[in-house]
C-alpha cells in the first residue's frame, strides 16, 4: 500500500472509542467499555507501533485487555502483529496517561503467534480486519483451550468489533458475542500528529 494510505490507517486507528450509547440503550446486555489505541513514540521501539487497552468505564486503571501492535504494510493489506506485555501493570492506564508508555522496552513484548490482524480498506474508506487464517490464535477460556475469531470494522467515527471463541478440534462455537457486536463511537483522536517519518521501520523487532 502507498504511504499515504498507511498513514491514514494509523491516524484513523489512533484514538479512544466508547460504546456508551450501546450500553445506555441496552444496559443488561452491554457494559460501558472504552477502547484506546495510542501510537507509541517512534524512538521507543523504532517503528510504527501502537499500544492498546480496553477497560470498563468505571475502572480505567485496571484494563482487562492490553496489547502492543506492530504495523506492517503489504501490497494490498495491512498487517498488525500482536504482542502481550510481560509487565502490563506498569502501563495500565496509558490510554489516558500516554507518558506511561515511555517505559516500554523490546524485552517486555510477548509474541502472540497466529493472532495477527489482517486489515483491508473498504470502498467507504473504513478498514475491515480479521485474525489471520489458520485457527492458531489460541486462548484459554474457562479451563479450555479455544481459538479466537476476531472481526473489526473501524472508520473516522466508529468502531465495531466482535470476538468469538471456538473449539480447536470440533470448531464448535464456545463463547463471545452472545448479543451481537460491540458498537463504539470515537470520543478522542490521538494520531493527527503522525507523519510518514513515523512509518519508517528499523525492523529490529519482528
Amino acid at each position: 500500500m502507498d504511504p499515504s494510505s498507511v498513514l491514514y490507517f494509523a491516524q484513523t486507528l489512533s484514538g479512544c472509542f466508547s460504546n456508551h450509547l450501546q450500553a445506555r440503550a441496552e444496559p443488561t446486555r452491554f457494559s460501558h467499555i472504552n477502547i484506546f489505541f495510542r501510537p507509541i513514540r517512534w524512538s521507543i521501539l523504532r517503528g510504527p507501533w501502537f499500544y492498546s487497552e480496553q477497560s470498563y468505564d468505571y475502572d480505567p486503571w485496571r484494563p482487562y485487555r492490553q496489547g502492543v501492535h506492530h504495523l506492517i504494510a503489504a501490497d494490498d493489506h495491512l498487517l498488525m502483529l500482536n504482542f502481550g506485555l510481560r509487565n502490563g501493570i506498569r502501563t495500565a492506564g496509558a490510554g489516558s496517561r500516554p507518558e506511561l508508555l515511555s517505559g516500554i522496552v523490546a524485552s517486555d513484548l510477548l509474541p502472540r503467534p497466529g493472532c495477527a490482524m489482517v486489515f483491508r480498506q473498504k470502498e467507504d474508506g473504513s478498514f475491515l480486519g480479521e485474525v489471520e487464517p489458520g485457527c492458531r490464535c489460541l486462548i484459554p477460556r474457562d479451563g479450555q483451550l479455544t481459538y479466537l475469531v476476531s472481526e473489526v470494522n473501524f472508520g473516522e467515527n466508529f468502531w465495531v468489533s466482535q470476538d468469538r471463541g471456538f473449539d480447536p478440534s470440533t470448531h464448535a462455537y464456545l463463547w463471545g458475542a452472545e448479543h451481537g457486536p460491540l458498537r463504539f463511537v470515537r470520543s478522542q483522536r490521538f494520531g493527527d500528529h503522525l507523519d510518514e517519518a513515523w512509518l519508517q521501520d528499523d525492523h529490529e523487532i519482528c
